[in-house]
């Protein structure tokens, strides 16, 4: 299922998952919205392993500064709570499979 992350929320839901996938995006961002279908199937794919979601940058404007996002859709990848890849722009499935792959 995918997660909606908050300002408040997203450090507890960092400590408290092994892995996390983070989409840094916007509603109003075309190359966003492409990209959510593939977001929502490595959700349901990765379901019990890996905790995947959302960040709208315009409702999380602190997280969005934090970890420095200037474009969107940026995903992240964390590993117990470090951040080991980041990837800007709408890349092909298996970008981010495979580093997944790597973390479980």
């Amino acid at each position: 299922m995918l997660e909606h992350f908050s300002d408040s929320g997203f450090a507890g839901q960092l400590q408290a998952n092994s892995v996390v996938l983070a989409d840094f995006s916007a509603t109003w961002c075309g190359p966003c919205r492409a990209l959510t279908p593939v977001i929502e199937q490595i959700a349901a794919d990765y379901a019990g392993k890996v905790l995947v979601g959302k960040i709208d940058v315009d409702d999380c404007p602190e997280l969005a500064e934090k970890y420095a996002i200037m474009s969107v859709p940026t995903v992240m990848i964390f590993k117990d709570g470090q951040l080991v890849q980041k990837i800007v722009g709408v890349s092909p499935r298996e970008a981010y499979t495979s580093v997944l792959d790597s973390l479980v």
